[in-house]
């Protein structure tokens, strides 16, 4: 006589193989992929990210081809960098922000801005971009200023700003804040200011200007607001088709430790654009806090002087 199937809800006896519902036999499921039977209790993972945002795009080159990196800025355009040599990333150092590694093992720097061929057919300001490299040609870091339109086509080259360093994986290690200053030197409030963060949201220094009746002067600052460096140019407006040097200097001003140098880019290049060329030089044992806060004297220096030059 055969054996009568046990009834739901009852415990097996031995030599019953086990029973499944129908249901777990069934295909996948329309809405997950997965079988029925497998549904209870189951989540699909959620994306860690919120889907793909607009923002600025860079394409390093890797070991299988060009990796595709989004960058943490909201904005409609893109950038493209590609057959672009980054280098190397250091070691992570102690009492370091990460990020800065890059600057421990390098004692000159070289800042190109892009060139928008927007900006150049139109004189409609455009958001800056900057390529920051060492010596060798080597892509260090990227620069992308964050401003509304309405701030750089109103204020120009006085208007306040936010520059956001990034990394080859487009990880923001800088930020530089700029505030809302006026161009005249004539009263002490209209002196120009940047602050220097690391991570971002981080001070780690100040580079502030120093009121002269002809000469531009900064001071380089720590995190503490205490003064480290002096930054000392020529009367720009006297130089014209060469080179032009601001000294980095003791506090003193006695002691030249580096320079800041905006390069003459030709006279084509000079008269129909803004795009700018720096270099910077100190010394390869100075604190890595202190090369950050460099740079951002540098970009100060470019707005001050050199934007909306066309």
């Amino acid at each position: 006589m055969p054996m009568e199937a046990p009834r739901p809800g009852t415990h097996l006896p031995a030599g019953y193989a086990p029973q499944y519902p129908p249901a777990a036999f069934q295909g996948p499921s329309a809405q997950t992929g997965h079988p029925v039977a497998l549904q209870t209790g189951y989540q699909d993972p959620q994306p860690a990210y919120p889907g793909p945002q607009l923002g600025y795009t860079v394409a390093t080159a890797g070991s299988g081809g060009y990796n595709a990196t989004q960058l943490p800025i909201q904005r409609s355009q893109a950038i493209i960098l590609v057959n672009t040599q980054w280098m190397p990333a250091p070691p992570p150092l102690q009492n370091c922000p990460p990020g800065l590694e890059y600057l421990s093992q390098i004692d000159q720097i070289l800042i190109h801005q892009q060139t928008e061929l927007l900006e150049v057919l139109t004189g409609f300001e455009t958001n800056n971009k900057f390529e920051i490299k060492n010596s060798l040609g080597q892509m260090v870091y990227l620069a992308v200023e964050d401003t509304d339109c309405c701030t750089r086509n109103c204020c120009e080259a006085a208007r306040p700003f936010t520059l956001r360093i990034l990394d080859n994986l487009g990880q923001e290690v800088m930020t530089l804040e700029r505030p809302l200053r006026c161009s005249s030197c004539c009263f002490p409030c209209c002196l120009q200011e940047i602050e220097i963060q690391a991570p971002p949201g981080v001070p780690i220094g100040y580079v502030t200007q120093n009121w002269h009746p002809c000469l531009p002067k900064l001071t380089l600052q720590n995190e503490k607001k205490e003064n480290v460096l002096k930054v000392v140019g020529p009367c720009v407006a006297c130089t014209c088709c060469t080179d032009i040097d601001f000294e980095i200097r003791s506090l003193d001003e006695q002691s030249r430790i580096g320079k800041i140098s905006k390069q003459w880019s030709g006279c084509v290049k000079e008269a129909f654009t803004d795009s700018d060329n720096f270099g910077i030089q100190f010394p390869l044992d100075l604190d890595v806090k202190m090369k950050a806060v460099t740079l951002g004297a540098c970009f100060l220096l470019d707005y001050m002087f050199f934007e909306g030059c066309e």
